[in-house]
């Protein structure tokens, strides 16, 4: 990375401080103004009002909101994200025991969405008129229109309770002590199903990104001048447009981090698998505020670095994008 790149990258981080105290702002707003009350949720009907009271005042829940919001970012500008009502444990502390398998379910959708939706957008593309491509296009349709949780629930019913091939719920054996490769094999064959649920609106959506971006660079001078000189059909569509296409296809997949987080929720809740989507619905169900809050500030940066690293490969991609 020469002194360039790098003063724009430091440059986009500085820009992207507001943008977060934004969104931490109104993420604060609506999760205390939504319906529900942290203290009611984890005591439900056992506590006494006087109970509930005190609890309140423990939790400054009893202050006015914007004395709240004050002292949260008073707290987090020193680095302190407050304590989990539910674990009594640090919020990054919790997060971050969870990130793990959360990264492995995403890493393992995106490239599976990565490698199937740019091979078919090609294989679409060059067979714009034959079956293939007609079965692909309309295979692509269908996948990104299906709900990714209606998938992960037929998933489980016929491949894991009726055909038996899979594990149906969770990253891992639970009576098993697996370790090393057997571990690595036991964790990949319960990867198997949320991975693919997850990734198949992204293959959908990256077939047609990818089959729409081939054609309308088929006409090209540059592909023109690479048939002239006798290239084969496979070394220009390989070697030259594939190559033209991906600043379209980079930008879809930088952007779609914050959709790929949505549906790691609703994959993770489908088959109880032990990740941020999971723990972000946990934590919603029992009102957590600082835990819903530290999950909504790790989303957003999430999306702030997927959108820098796009920029960043843009210029790796392509010599001619210049950042001042």
């Amino acid at each position: 990375m020469d002194g360039r790149m790098a003063a724009y990258v430091a440059r986009r981080l500085l820009q992207a401080v507001p943008l977060m105290l934004v969104v931490l702002t109104i993420n604060f707003v609506l999760v205390h103004l939504a319906p529900g009350d942290p203290i009611t949720s984890l005591a439900g009907d056992q506590g006494t009002q006087e109970y509930f009271e005190e609890q309140r005042a423990k939790y400054g829940l009893d202050e006015p909101l914007y004395q709240q919001y004050g002292r949260y970012l008073l707290n987090a500008a020193r680095g302190d994200f407050g304590y989990s009502y539910s674990y009594g444990q640090g919020v990054f502390s919790i997060i971050a025991e969870r990130v793990p398998a959360t990264l492995l379910l995403m890493l393992t959708a995106q490239a599976l969405a990565v490698l199937l939706g740019i091979f078919g957008g090609v294989v679409a593309a060059v067979s714009r008129r034959g079956w293939a491509g007609t079965l692909i296009r309309t295979s692509a349709a269908l996948g990104y229109a299906i709900p990714v949780f209606w998938v992960g629930q037929l998933f489980i019913l016929f491949l894991a309770f009726r055909l038996d091939l899979f594990p149906t719920f969770g990253m891992e054996s639970v009576r098993s002590e697996y370790a090393g490769l057997r571990r690595a094999l036991d964790i990949g064959h319960h990867l198997v199903l949320p991975a693919i649920a997850l990734s198949l609106a992204e293959v959908g959506l990256l077939i047609r990104i990818t089959d729409t971006s081939l054609r309308d660079i088929e006409g090209s001078d540059f592909v023109r001048t690479a048939r002239a000189k006798g290239l084969g059909e496979r070394a220009v569509t390989y070697r030259h447009m594939l190559r033209n296409a991906l600043l379209p296809i980079i930008t879809v997949i930088g952007g779609r981090v914050g959709t790929l987080l949505t549906g790691a929720v609703l994959v993770e809740i489908v088959f109880a698998w032990p990740g941020l989507g999971r723990l972000l619905f946990q934590a919603a169900l029992t009102r957590d505020y600082p835990l819903l809050m530290a999950m909504f500030i790790v989303s957003s940066g999430s999306v702030v670095i997927a959108n820098l690293a796009t920029d960043v490969a843009y210029a790796l991609l392509d010599p001619r994008v210049k950042y001042g």
